[in-house]
């Protein structure tokens, strides 16, 4: 077994583990307070044979996470997590107070029982904003006085061979004990496309049915409306593009007004994505028309968009497949953070080694 033991806390559909796992680690728990989410773990066996668990952050404090892996404090190498960011995202509207924030202090004091050598936190880039700045904050002077050195980094997946646009935020902590060596990977300079990554799949049934080989790669309705303003944009463009008589009322304010710019738009097929966000499966959210056939992407494609394997398998109706994609780490990026974790841990070996 490599010593790199992990546990996935707020785990998804597994986007963060997979890439883990594929970077070198054991995880020994998943877990997540979705059913859905652990049920499509518990379906890809062929990518996932370890436990996974329904669970709140609460269940697994006061010392239960570290009974159920058999831990002590101190032994676990990696703890991993994206406490839930729909309170910090800059796209949310209304109050400023969201009970989801919380749980960020929470996963704090998750650090603080099982001291891990290392930690990462995934969270979108409206964290360090109004809304989330002052728990980043009191969550870094936290782990600082557990005994973590905290490195933060606003990275951007395209330049980790996503085809996507995804800034994201990622904080790793490192214990001081080990020593302040972690270092961000660099980019990898290897570019994907649109086209690189859905180019070449076939199109799906007109019917509304998954494609026959290809599961969850099927069409979504579009009112005839919609079907009007998809095909008046070319590949790369949005609302800003559409002719006045086919914009809804609230979008005849200009977009550099009220935002809003990739709505009703098309992907380029040689340019990344824009962010799959959880409602990528609806034109009307963003810029998800497929670049040249006059529909939204498909679920399968949103996915692949997202670096899932092309047989990872997803449970749940059509708004929680795509939720769980959208919210997901790519598997990608995530391995290259991953690696860039273990690459660390054993330059700070070296560094030992040469001083004894």
């Amino acid at each position: 077994m490599t010593k790199y033991t992990c546990i996935d806390s707020f785990c998804g559909a597994g986007g963060l583990g997979l890439g883990l796992e594929r970077a070198g680690f054991n995880i020994l728990l998943s877990f997540d307070i979705d059913k859905l989410c652990i049920d499509t773990i518990k379906r890809n066996k062929k990518y996932f044979d370890h436990t996974a668990i329904v669970a709140d952050i609460a269940e697994m404090l006061n010392g239960n996470l570290l009974k159920r892996c058999n831990l002590s404090r101190g032994d676990l190498f990696l703890l991993a997590g994206g406490p839930p960011c729909q309170g910090f995202s800059v796209q949310r509207r209304g109050s400023d107070t969201d009970s989801r924030n919380g749980l960020v202090l929470k996963y704090g004091n998750l650090i603080d029982e099982l001291y891990p050598k290392y930690f990462v936190m995934e969270n979108v880039s409206g964290i360090a904003g109004k809304r989330g700045k002052t728990i980043l904050q009191q969550l870094i002077e936290d782990v600082e006085q557990i005994g973590y050195y905290v490195h933060i980094e606003l990275l951007d997946a395209q330049n980790y061979g996503v085809p996507q646009r995804r800034k994201r935020y990622i904080v790793i902590g490192e214990r001081k004990d080990i020593g302040n060596y972690y270092e961000y990977p660099a980019p990898t300079g290897i570019r994907h496309t649109v086209r690189d990554t859905i180019g070449d799949l076939p199109e799906p049934p007109q019917d509304g049915t998954d494609h026959p080989v290809l599961p969850l790669h099927r069409r979504d309705h579009l009112s005839e409306r919609n079907l009007q303003r998809i095909r008046a944009i070319k590949e790369g463009q949005g609302r800003d593009d559409l002719p006045d008589d086919l914009l809804a009322d609230c979008h005849k304010i200009d977009s550099s007004v009220i935002g809003f710019r990739n709505v009703y738009g098309r992907m380029a097929w040689d340019d990344v994505a824009p962010t799959i966000t959880a409602r990528f499966d609806s034109f009307t959210r963003g810029k998800f028309g497929h670049p040249i056939q006059d529909r939204s992407i498909s679920l399968r494609e949103g996915a692949l968009l997202q670096t899932f394997p092309i047989d990872f398998e997803f449970v749940g109706n059509k708004v929680d497949i795509a939720r769980q994609i959208g919210n997901a780490v790519p598997p990608v990026m995530a391995e290259c953070i991953g690696k860039s974790i273990i690459k660390s841990y054993e330059k700070a070996g070296k560094k030992k080694w040469h001083l004894m």
